[in-house]
C-alpha cells in the first residue's frame, strides 16, 4: 500500500485527554480514533492488526475443534430473566423499543448459545463439541480510562464447550489452557503472560485468567517462576500465599492486565434452560459446560503497553499491519524513485506486505513516523544507498540494528530468514 493513499494521518502530539500509553500511541500513529470514553474506531492500520490477532485465535480455536458461529448482539430480556442475571448483572446495557420490548446489548452470550444448542442436542451421541464466535460486546463500564484495555464496546472471542460429564469438561478445559498459552505466545506476549488462579465466582471454586505483566494493569498477581503460574491477589489468602502447583512460597508480586479467561460453567446455564441429553441408558442428564474468552482489543492494547517504546509502537511480526515499511528518500530524484517503485512491486509480487512511504517529506519526518508506526523492518532507498552498489538500508524496529544489503538479499524476508539474521 502507498502511504499517501492512507486517508488517516499520524499526529505529532498525543491527545491530551488520554492517560494510557496504548491509547496515546495508537491514536498518534493513526491506528484508532476515540469516539467517546471506552469506545474506539479501528482505522485501516489498527484493523489490520486486530484482524491478524483474530486469525491467530481462529486458527487455534479450530485446531481445538471449535466450530465458528456468529450470534446476535441484541438479546431478549426473557433469556436473561431465565438465568436470573437481568437484575443481578450491574454492567448490563438494557434497551427498549417503541413497543416496550426490552433487550440486552450482549456483554456475553451464555443466554443465547444455550437455547441455540438445545435445538440440536438430545443424545449423548451429540456430545461433546465446542462453538465460538468473534462478536462486539457491550458493558456499562464506569471506569473506562485505560484506552482500549477497558472498553464499553469491545471485540471478544467467546467459546463454549458442551460435554456429557464433568470429567470430559475438565479434560477439555485443561487442553484449553495449552491452547491459550499458544495464542499469547504467537501474538508476542507469551513470556510475560501467566496462567493465573482466580476466583471462580458462582461457577466453581477457581477460574483461570491469563495475566500479562505491565504497569498499565489494574490487577495484582503473585508469580511462581518455577511453575510459570500466578495467583490473583483476590484469592491469595485462600491459597495460603503458596503456589497451587508446587506449594512454594517464594512468590513475586507484579501488576498485570487480564488478556483472557476460562471458566468451568458446569451446569450453571444448562439447568435454567433445561439443556439435557439422554445417556446410554436413556436417562436424562444435564449437559456440562465450559467457557473461554479473549478480548481482542485488550490483547492489542497489552502488546502496545508491553512492547512500545519512547519512539512509538513496536509490533511483533505475526500481528504487524505490514511486514516492511519501504521509506523512499528520492526527493525528486527519478533514479531513486524508479528503484523504489520497482522494489515495491517486487515485494508485493513475493507476497511481502509492504507500506511504501513515497510522500514528499523530509527524511527526518519519515524516519520519526516510521518509528511511531512500529512496522518490524524499515527499508530505506536513497541516492546514497543506490550509489553504494545499488544497496538498501534495513533497520530492525525492535533492536535498532542497521545493515546495508544487496537488493537480492532483501527477498530473504519472504521466508523470514532475514529477520533472524538481523536480530542475532
Amino acid at each position: 500500500m502507498r502511504q499517501s493513499q492512507l486517508f488517516t494521518k499520524a499526529r505529532k502530539e498525543a491527545p491530551a485527554d488520554e492517560l494510557a500509553k496504548n491509547a496515546k500511541l495508537l491514536i498518534r500513529a493513526g491506528y484508532v480514533d476515540k469516539l467517546q470514553a471506552g469506545v474506539y474506531t479501528y482505522l485501516p492500520l489498527g484493523l489490520r492488526v486486530l484482524k491478524k490477532i483474530e486469525n491467530i485465535i481462529r486458527e487455534e480455536m479450530n485446531k481445538a475443534g471449535g466450530q465458528e458461529i456468529f450470534m446476535p448482539t441484541l438479546q431478549p430480556k426473557e433469556n436473561w430473566k431465565t438465568t436470573g442475571r437481568w437484575e443481578t448483572m450491574d454492567d448490563l446495557y438494557k434497551v427498549s423499543d417503541t413497543s416496550g420490548r426490552e433487550n440486552a446489548l450482549g456483554p456475553t452470550h451464555e443466554e443465547i448459545v444455550v437455547p441455540l444448542v438445545k435445538q440440536f442436542v438430545s443424545s449423548y451421541r451429540d456430545l461433546p463439541f465446542s462453538a465460538y464466535q468473534f462478536q462486539n460486546k457491550f458493558r456499562m463500564e464506569l471506569r473506562a480510562k485505560s484506552g482500549i484495555l477497558r472498553g464499553r464496546e469491545f471485540m471478544m472471542k467467546d467459546m463454549y464447550s458442551f460435554h456429557t460429564d464433568e470429567e470430559g469438561m475438565v479434560k477439555y478445559y485443561e487442553e484449553m489452557k495449552k491452547v491459550y498459552t499458544r495464542v499469547f505466545t504467537r501474538v508476542g506476549i507469551g513470556t510475560t503472560t501467566f496462567l493465573t488462579y482466580a476466583s471462580g465466582g458462582s461457577f466453581s471454586k477457581y477460574s483461570h485468567e491469563f495475566q500479562t505483566i505491565t504497569p498499565a494493569g489494574e490487577d495484582t498477581i503473585y508469580i511462581c517462576d518455577k511453575c510459570h503460574i500466578a495467583v490473583n491477589k483476590e484469592i491469595i489468602e485462600d491459597l495460603k500465599s503458596a503456589c497451587p502447583e508446587c506449594g512454594g512460597k517464594n512468590l513475586r508480586t507484579e501488576t498485570s492486565v487480564e488478556v483472557g479467561n476460562i471458566f468451568e460453567l458446569r451446569t450453571r446455564f444448562s439447568e435454567p434452560f433445561n439443556l439435557s441429553y439422554k445417556d446410554e441408558e436413556g436417562k436424562e442428564q444435564m449437559v456440562v459446560m465450559g467457557c473461554y474468552g479473549i478480548g481482542l482489543g485488550r490483547v492489542l492494547g497489552t502488546v502496545v503497553e508491553v512492547l512500545g517504546d519512547e519512539k512509538g509502537l513496536v509490533w511483533p511480526e505475526a500481528i504487524a499491519p505490514f511486514r516492511v515499511h519501504l521509506v523512499d528518500l528520492s526527493a525528486g530524484n527519478e533514479e531513486v524513485s524508479t528503484y523504489a517503485r520497482a522494489l515495491y512491486t517486487e515485494l508485493n509480487a513475493c507476497s511481502i506486505e509492504t507500506l511504501w512511504d513515497e510522500r514528499d517529506l523530509r527524511a527526518g519526518e519519515k524516519f520519526a513516523e516510521s518509528d511511531l508506526l512500529g512496522i518490524p523492518l524499515r527499508i530505506v532507498v536513497s541516492k546514497k544507498t543506490i550509489d553504494d552498489g545499488g544497496q538498501v538500508e534495513i533497520v530492525d524496529r525492535k533492536t535498532g540494528q542497521v545493515r546495508m544489503v544487496d537488493r537480492a538479499e532483501v527477498f530473504k524476508i519472504a521466508d523470514g530468514s532475514f529477520t533472524v539474521g538481523l536480530s542475532d
